[in-house]
């Protein structure tokens, strides 16, 4: 079965409010659900591939054909031009988000999903939509604590 996933971030301020918005479809069964969620400081490159490390983590059956529609060419890129595997074999030295990363291979490897880079902000219904949910999450009462990424922040500090 064919799973459609788009996915968008999004920040106010890079570090700032940000967060994700997901739309992922059964077209064969004409299903589709949304998801976001908000965070009270965070990067847009961290909300773009979250997003795409959540919906990966809500899916149930590793015999389903995953296709992941993103405009984050810094997600898009690292499969497509397999950055990925290169950070993998220099232990992730100067890799940013690696948190983020680590999870995403564990998911990536399980899933293999094809990823597919789509233009941001340039009418596509899908990516609108994900970019609506995720400002909107953004800019919520209720935003959680990207703790990774704030304590990191801290540390730099000192």
């Amino acid at each position: 079965m064919k799973i459609e996933i788009y996915t968008d971030g999004a920040c106010s301020g890079n570090p700032g409010k940000g967060g994700y918005g997901i739309l992922m479809r059964v077209p064969e069964k004409n299903y589709q659900k949304t998801f976001s969620k908000g965070f009270r400081k965070t990067t847009n490159n961290r909300m773009e591939l979250l997003a795409v490390i959540t919906a990966l983590e809500k899916l149930k059956s590793t015999e389903n054909d995953i296709h992941i529609y993103t405009d984050s060419k810094y997600v898009a890129d690292a499969i497509n031009q397999n950055w990925l595997s290169g950070w993998i074999k220099r232990g992730w030295k100067n890799v940013k988000n690696p948190d983020l990363w680590k999870r995403f291979v564990v998911l990536y490897n399980l899933y293999k999903p094809k990823m597919h880079w789509i233009k941001g902000h340039a009418g596509h219904f899908e990516n609108e939509l994900c970019d609506k949910l995720a400002v909107t999450a953004a800019a919520s009462a209720n935003l959680e604590v990207d703790s990774y990424f704030e304590n990191l922040d801290n540390n730099s500090l000192f």
